[in-house]
């Protein structure tokens, strides 16, 4: 099973354990309670919540909780434990509010993702129908562990917790304790809270670095200096069939296409045996196949000054719905059977072949197809 958090998110859960731990909140009914509105108040300083939400808890005294809550300044915008059961109530919390210095200074997704994070792990089988006090003890115990190793009991882990301990052993969370050192079982330990590892700060650092934007052809500066420096080794005859392709004004291929056909990593073609099969199927109900897409390459270039790609010929055909190893075999076909030909690996420059050129083509078809640059 995937895990829950990345060792960032991990992070944000244990600040969040903290943060719950450092309330003048003495019993886990409301420390539990207090864990679900922060981490759903963690943006906007409002955490919404139903009756039902309350009830799935499954506190001892939830209304004494509550009350316990309310003593903190937190304050609910209705009534949760009396009020419809599934008309969410805001509860505002003051010092989550705000957009600097917030206890919990939580992104979008990282909220979001701790909080299933949360709800998840309370819920998880071995856990779901204990005590509040040993499901929160479980939120700590999986917070503080790793995927891979032994956790240690953290120094804001609440005496009831403490006392929670054997039950979670008992009930398999864990499966192995011993003082302050143990281990998660196999099936929880996706809801560990994970640590960075080596590199992944470096790894972070550059993943939250601005990512540079593209020019308004589509390119950024690295792929626009790579391409100008590919096109200035160019031929001269390569460059002018690479201006007709981005200058063509039927086609209107943005410049990012352009230059990711010409330099960008070529996708393997998928030669398979059923594609083979499919062919000897397809040519059937196709007989006069090689001369119709001579004829359609050649009307093309005219039109274009560039010749079409496997998916303009195959479209133009009115093969473009078969598979893509089924059209990449019908163009191989066509090729060996010189109706037409390519210049292989530059893109656009298919064109009549050997076979169209000296059966059925007119001599107007055979210039064009011939004068046509590659």
């Amino acid at each position: 099973m995937p895990f829950l958090l990345s060792a960032r998110q991990g992070a944000a859960a244990r600040t969040l354990l903290e943060y719950v731990g450092s309330l003048p909140l003495t019993g886990a009914d409301a420390q539990l309670l207090a864990m679900v509105i922060a981490i759903r108040a963690a943006r906007g300083g409002v955490g919404n919540l139903t009756g039902a939400d309350i009830r799935s808890l499954r506190l001892g005294d939830a209304e004494a909780a509550l009350v316990a809550v309310t003593a903190l300044g937190w304050q609910p915008r209705g009534d949760l434990l009396h009020g419809d059961p599934d008309t969410p109530v805001g509860v505002v919390v003051p010092d989550l509010a705000g957009d600097t210095d917030r206890r919990l200074p939580f992104g979008k997704n990282m909220r979001s993702r701790v909080s299933g994070w949360t709800t998840r792990a309370l819920a998880a089988k071995p856990v779901k129908k204990t005590s509040p006090a040993t499901r929160l003890a479980a939120l700590y115990l999986a917070a503080h562990s790793t995927s891979d190793r032994c956790g240690a009991l953290p120094a804001g882990l609440p005496a009831h917790c403490h006392a929670a301990l054997p039950e979670l052993l008992a009930k398999g969370f864990v499966s192995e304790l011993d003082g302050d050192s143990y281990l998660l079982s196999p099936v929880v330990r996706h809801l560990s809270g994970q640590y960075p590892r080596p590199g992944d700060e470096e790894r972070e650092e550059r993943e939250q670095q601005p990512k540079p934007q593209p020019d308004e052809h589509g390119l950024v500066p690295a792929e626009r200096l790579r391409w100008e420096e590919w096109k200035a080794r160019a031929s001269t005859a390569l460059r002018r069939h690479i201006d007709n392709v981005q200058r063509c004004p039927l086609c209107s291929i943005p410049e990012w296409r352009v230059a990711e056909a010409f330099i960008g990593k070529p996708i393997p073609a998928q030669r398979k045996t059923h594609a083979r099969a499919a062919y000897t199927a397809w040519k059937e109900n196709n007989p006069d196949r090689g001369p119709r897409a001579a004829e359609f390459a050649a009307a093309f270039r005219a039109e274009h000054g560039h010749g079409p790609s496997i998916r303009q010929l195959c479209e133009g055909m009115g093969w473009g719905k078969q598979r893509r190893a089924l059209r990449t075999h019908i163009i191989d076909r066509l090729i060996a059977n010189e109706w037409l030909i390519n210049t292989e690996p530059v893109p656009w420059t298919l064109r009549p072949g050997k076979a169209f050129l000296d059966g059925t083509s007119t001599p107007a078809a055979a210039d064009t197809a011939q004068g046509q640059p590659t």
